[in-house]
């Protein structure tokens, strides 16, 4: 900040200049002493001067808030923008209507595409965004050793990030054997971010008590994986945070409230993680959280304050999150407290959303590299490499997924063999998935058998397969599994929904395999054709199908996943058959 704009932000606030702004008749969150104040909130130079409560004030511009609710701007403690399948600059333009502001997000999905190149690319067109989007630097690119990823990011490729003002710290940390044994490329990191003084997000899937005093003493900081709030109460009692997530597929929010005192309640926050491009628009994401939190019960200045001030202060973001004199001025009018309908939102005192519409300007559009849109490289397969053969019996290890969650069961089955392979069954939904190497044409697949989907016909594919991205592609068979992936390849990655032979639905994601070159509205209208081709192909679909495919592939979330290496037991952390011999 300049020497002028100090002086005339000390000026105002002595009342001898006028100011850029007044919000008038507001009634305004206190979210430092849980209470609602009514005042005239001032703005200069993007900051909130002063909250005037006898009209003291004068200003050039001047609104009426009529003694409506305005509250900080929300903010997301944690997600990849990559999952909205929209650029930063995309994802910003329909999130502003919700009343959300700032965002932290680890873009490991683009970082294990593209590497650095992608990296640069989020960075760069974060910087056309109007929201205030913070990164943290992803730490496990690829997320484990058992797979294989379009990049490897060690220590030496985060330096030249490190010190970019919009970068906070280490994202999660997601390799905890690495941790637990002191792996030597995983200890760089850490020590690096740490003599940094950065933080240092964790990802703390399953761990016990034990687990998470290593993770503790690594410096590790926060957590977005409780399930429940006995795990949240754990993190807590050993000093973290605990990231409260509602995304599209893992929705823990409700899980998690019994966890949340009045004595506890400064140490948690809220976020998305991931939540695709139609729920976004449709639902918002941190404002849906705290609607659904007054809902279960809490107080709706609690639920605000852990919404703003309490991911603020986690991410030492010490000038915003709260409406009072020295804060950056992002206000959220609402239409209604109780739902969280919002009016009116302004960004850095200027107003950028109104009535569910973000206000529209030109902005510079940013180039994408070549390596970036030409990143899907599928070899051409036939039946027989997605065979799974069978030689002792019909026992198999198989995937059981779990609606609306991203942790998986692991149980043994009896499945049908034909000729010593494994053939599909419709009636006990018991389906073949696949994942498929797609960055350095290496030849790796992992191949499966899925509990859970209840496709009735048809194959469904995608290369958002977290976090390495490969190819994966689940289905009743192998025909419609062959012609998902060859469409895939012809449109650089995307979504496909295919039946009897034919694509029935599909939306490209020619950025990294991850992200659409449309913008929202028209990716929104084939994000509908998509829903519709699923429901084609299974009539009673009830949960996220897409983001619940995504998560199949990552082999740190319990208990049983399929990288392009093979089906892999996270409980034990290594490669298993399918076959139980």
């Amino acid at each position: 900040m300049s020497d002028q704009t100090i002086k005339k932000s000390i000026q105002i606030s002595q009342k001898k200049m006028e100011a850029d702004f007044i919000l008038k008749n507001a009634y305004v969150a206190d979210v430092f002493s849980l209470c609602w104040r009514r005042a005239n909130i001032v703005v200069a130079e993007g900051k909130i001067i002063a909250l005037d409560e006898k009209d003291e004030f004068t200003a050039s511009v001047i609104e009426d808030a009529e003694g409506k609710y305005v509250i900080p701007g929300l903010i997301d403690a944690h997600i990849h923008i990559e999952s909205s399948m929209l650029t930063p600059s995309q994802f910003s333009e329909i999130l502003l209507p919700h009343g959300i502001t700032s965002v932290i997000t680890d873009p490991h999905e683009i970082v294990n595409v593209s590497g650095s190149k992608g990296m640069e690319y989020m960075l760069e067109d974060a910087e056309n965004a109007k929201m205030d989007i913070y990164f943290m630097l992803p730490s496990s690119v690829p997320s484990t050793s058992f797979e294989n990823s379009g990049a490897v990011m060690k220590a030496k490729d985060l330096v030249p990030f490190l010190q970019h003002e919009r970068v906070l710290g280490l994202a999660e940390v997601m390799d905890f054997p690495a941790v637990l044994e002191t792996d030597s490329d995983m200890l760089d990191k850490l020590s690096l971010v740490q003599k940094a003084n950065k933080l240092i997000d964790g990802h703390g899937a399953g761990l016990n008590r034990e687990q998470l005093r290593g993770y503790r003493a690594a410096g590790i900081q926060t957590d977005h994986e409780c399930v429940t709030a006995a795990e949240a109460r754990e993190r807590i009692k050993q000093g973290m945070y605990v990231l409260m997530r509602e995304g599209s597929a893992a929705k823990n929010l409700v899980d998690l409230l019994p966890a949340v005192t009045p004595a506890n309640a400064r140490r948690f926050a809220f976020c998305t993680d991931d939540k695709h491009l139609d729920e976004l628009m449709e639902e918002g994401s941190i404002n849906f959280a705290v609607s659904l939190a007054i809902k279960q019960g809490m107080t709706p200045l609690q639920a605000i304050q852990i919404a703003t001030l309490n991911a603020a202060e986690c991410y030492r973001l010490y000038d915003r999150g709260a409406i009072a004199e020295g804060y950056v001025a992002d206000l959220v009018m609402l239409e209604d407290l109780q739902t969280m309908e919002i009016a009116t939102v302004w960004k850095n005192g200027v107003k950028v959303a109104e009535k569910g519409k973000a206000f529209q300007k030109e902005k510079k559009k940013t180039t994408v590299g070549q390596t970036i849109l030409q990143s899907v490289h599928i070899p051409k397969l036939t039946e027989k490499d997605l065979a799974i053969t069978f030689s002792k019996g019909n026992r198999a290890n198989v995937i059981e997924i779990i609606p609306n969650q991203i942790i998986t069961k692991h149980i043994e089955k009896e499945v049908d063999i034909e000729n010593g392979y494994f053939v599909p069954s419709i009636e006990k939904d018991l389906l073949k998935i696949a994942v498929i190497e797609r960055h350095h044409s290496l030849g790796t697949k992992g191949l499966a058998i899925v509990h859970g989907f209840g496709l009735q016909k048809g194959a469904v594919a995608t290369t958002v397969a977290h976090d390495s991205h490969n190819a994966i592609v689940v289905g009743t068979n192998d025909q419609d599994m062959l012609v998902a992936l060859e469409a895939l390849q012809a449109m650089q990655g995307g979504l496909v929904v295919v039946d009897e032979g034919e694509v029935i639905g599909s939306l490209a994601l020619p950025i990294a395999g991850l992200m659409t070159s449309l913008n929202a509205e028209e990716a929104v209208k084939k994000l509908e054709d998509i829903h519709k081709a699923l429901h084609d192909i299974h009539s009673d679909l009830h949960f996220h199908f897409f983001l619940t495919l995504s998560f199949l592939s990552l082999p740190v979330i319990p208990e049983l996943k399929l990288t392009d290496t093979g089906l892999f037991n996270v409980r034990t952390f290594q490669h298993i058959p399918v076959e139980i011999v």
